[in-house]
């Protein structure tokens, strides 16, 4: 039998073990035993392929590792002679470091081992951190179904509104209030205002979307003069026929300025919180300018600089924040940077709620370029400046005619500029308009009058403080005196005798209630004389 195992197979010297072929059979001859299970197994090349790529990754690391040494950490290398001094002094400095390591150990195998165990252990705590500290869920922008009042405009546009206070045959004053960057409708105007405190003074506030955001529709060409041209054909539809007030709030005093630059006859006085102003108005000294930007946070630099310069890669940068669908912190989503009662302001539960809601509806149209067009005018030449409304005396014109008409004609003095009411008022911790923006206005403007806020910031004396609406609005309008009370009508049907007949009335013998209490009075006077 071992002859036959033993069998030499023609002249090759390779051995035919005749066991291995009954074995690999299984005993029943179904299978020849040339494939094993594990070579059509998956897991099987998978293992191998691992075994081969680390195999070559080693081979290819001590290649990398002899090319270093021949070519870059060579003693005559620029690398070395720059870096290896330095580097050798360091660690002259740190050798006394090596007393705390055993002393059958090589210092740089000791601090290399050292050093990959703290890498280890810090990635371990960055990747566990997601557990200790759990992250915060991400709300997503919701977009509610449309519910606002729209007016349609000369131009066959649509501008959506809003109102507030008491009906407009009630109102004893009427306001009308733009929005800011990134708002809308809901947030313009006073947020948080209390329906029952504009009805006490008998106030009627309307707020509205600016072209683009909200529900109103795209302007194709908007400048701050077919802004303040709005708010004129808002004031009309909405039947607001004598003088109404203009309230600007940060960035939305943009739209305020113009409408008492452009409609000045139709508004009576303006209310301007934390006023904005052209960043790069000219009128504006470098002190004043320096003031205001060295406040701002860099990116908010940035974007004013993209906004100027470069406007077309202003919707990257929005996609990627208030335009990303979901929500954000608004010092985040806007670059702001705050105060501690700002921050304390802004952590509350009502606010983000409040914030949130409006955001949403800012973004209702999901399009960059109202926001691009908003953020271009806040940079741009406003075709005029707050200097303008000024109240002066109107220059005479030149020539000698005008010479003569003045010696011997008496010509009439005419005042140019904003003849009404501008209230301003500005916190005095307000990083995002800081009170060198007012400095500005209250040097321009000196009829202004200015109401600067101690301890206060940017939102914290105009969002949900009750209080500070009031006396706003004591300011204004002095003691609350309600809403207009509607005259009665007066009763035109026919004066009846008790039997039911109209008594005839000649023209000439009517009198009226006061002429007959008059004649009794006389009447009286005269019989006294008379018995005395």
């Amino acid at each position: 039998m071992s002859e036959v195992n033993d069998y030499v197979v023609g002249d090759t010297g390779i051995r035919y073990n005749s066991s291995y072929s009954a074995d690999a059979a299984g005993g029943d001859g179904g299978s020849y035993g040339c494939e094993t299970p594990a070579a059509e197994n998956w897991k099987y090349h998978a293992v191998e392929f691992a075994k081969g790529f680390a195999e070559m990754s080693v081979e290819f690391g001590k290649g990398v590792r002899d090319v270093l040494k021949q070519s870059v950490i060579k003693e005559d290398s620029i690398l070395v002679k720059k870096i290896g001094p330095p580097f050798v002094k360091v660690c002259g400095r740190l050798s006394f470091l090596n007393e705390y390591l055993p002393e059958d150990r090589d210092p740089a195998y000791a601090w290399s081992v050292i050093f990959f165990v703290l890498f280890l252990a810090s990635a371990v705590l960055i990747a566990s951190n997601d557990n200790i500290y759990p992250t915060p869920s991400v709300k997503k922008v919701c977009i509610h179904p449309p519910n606002a009042s729209r007016i349609l405009l000369p131009d066959g546009r649509h501008l959506a509104y809003h109102e507030q206070g008491v009906p407009a045959e009630l109102a004893r004053f009427s306001m009308i209030a733009p929005h800011s960057f990134l708002s809308s409708r809901l947030a313009a105007g006073i947020p948080g205002i209390k329906t029952s405190l504009l009805q006490e003074y008998g106030i009627r506030l309307v707020t509205y979307d600016l072209p683009g955001f909200g529900e109103s529709d795209p302007h194709p060409s908007r400048n701050l003069e077919s802004s303040a041209m709005d708010m004129l054909h808002l004031s009309y539809a909405v039947n607001v026929t004598d003088k109404f007030w203009v309230v600007g709030y940060s960035g939305g005093c943009m739209h305020a300025w113009a409408a008492l630059r452009y409609i000045p006859d139709r508004i009576a006085g303006a209310v301007m919180v934390a006023p904005m102003v052209n960043p790069y108005e000219p009128r504006m000294t470098k002190v004043e300018k320096n003031k205001m930007w060295k406040t701002w946070t860099t990116k908010k630099k940035a974007m004013y600089i993209l906004a100027r310069k470069f406007p077309r890669l202003l919707p990257y940068f929005y996609h990627r924040s208030f335009l990303s669908r979901v929500h954000g912190p608004i010092e985040t989503r806007l670059a702001l940077s705050l105060g501690i009662r700002d921050k304390a302001l802004l952590e509350h539960p009502s606010f983000e709620d409040f914030w949130q809601r409006d955001l949403e509806e800012a973004v209702r149209q999901k399009n960059a370029k109202p926001f691009v067009e908003e953020a271009v005018l806040q940079v741009s030449n406003w075709g005029f400046s707050p200097a303008d409304l000024k109240v002066q005396r109107k220059r005479p014109g030149k020539g000698i005619v005008h010479w003569i008409k003045s010696l011997y004609g008496q010509t009439e003095e005419i005042l140019t500029g904003f003849l009404g009411q501008i209230h301003i008022w500005q916190g005095m911790e307000d990083m995002v308009v800081p009170p060198s923006t007012t400095d500005f206005l209250q040097r321009v403007l000196p009829d202004a009058m200015v109401h600067r806020l101690l301890y206060e910031g940017h939102f914290t004396y105009f969002y949900f403080c009750d209080e500070c609406h009031r006396r706003i609005f004591s300011t204004l309008f002095g003691n609350p005196q309600g809403p207009l009370v509607p005259e009665p009508e007066a009763d035109q049907s026919p004066i009846q005798n008790n039997d039911g007949e109209t008594p005839d009335t000649i023209l000439g013998d009517t009198t009226t209630e006061e002429e007959n209490v008059s004649c009794v009075v006389n009447s009286d006077k005269e019989e006294e004389d008379y018995i005395d």
